[in-house]
């Protein structure tokens, strides 16, 4: 099984990847390799501070804070290391599962791969389209963080809530 969503009753907006890396896996929480961009670009897109990399509780409360949720598309697959190329034996996480727990509106799908698995397996039940994102993975290189901020931001702005100052 793949790590359980991230989620809230303000989640307007579901980021998609497709399998946990195995560094995510030594870490135990999404985009846990030390290269990849998920986390600096959230920050960005946020204005928050960049969690530290073990600091899981802060990313969690970055997703929810600001109206998102997080998950990948597979519960389960066979893969060679981290390669999405290699991805055989997939069986689909239960998308169903979080639309009647969260009020998703957009679907976002980090990379290629992510893109075609939703498509293959979650669409036909979520029945929301999604819009597929440069790949934050170190092995998209030719996506600098700056590109990836334009893109992205350009695509999550409308859904990226705003932080309640108390």
């Amino acid at each position: 099984m793949s790590f359980a969503p991230v989620y809230g009753p303000g989640s307007r907006a579901l980021i998609l990847g497709s399998w946990p890396s195995p560094k995510s896996w030594d870490m135990g929480f999404y985009y846990g390799h030390p290269h990849n961009r998920f986390w600096p670009l959230l920050a960005r897109l946020t204005g928050e501070a960049l969690p530290a990399r073990e600091d899981v509780a802060a990313k969690r409360k970055m997703i929810l804070d600001h109206g998102l949720a997080l998950w990948d598309v597979l519960a389960s697959c066979t893969i060679e290391g981290a390669s999405d190329a290699s991805i055989r034996d997939a069986v689909p996480e239960d998308i169903g599962f979080l639309l009647a727990r969260a009020p998703v509106e957009a679907v976002f799908c980090n990379g290629a791969a992510a893109y075609r698995l939703y498509v293959r397996y979650m669409q036909p039940v979520s029945g929301i389209g999604a819009v597929r994102l440069p790949s934050t993975s170190p092995a998209n290189a030719a996506w600098s963080l700056d590109r990836l901020q334009e893109a992205w931001g350009a695509a999550l702005g409308p859904y990226l809530g705003k932080k309640e100052v108390k």
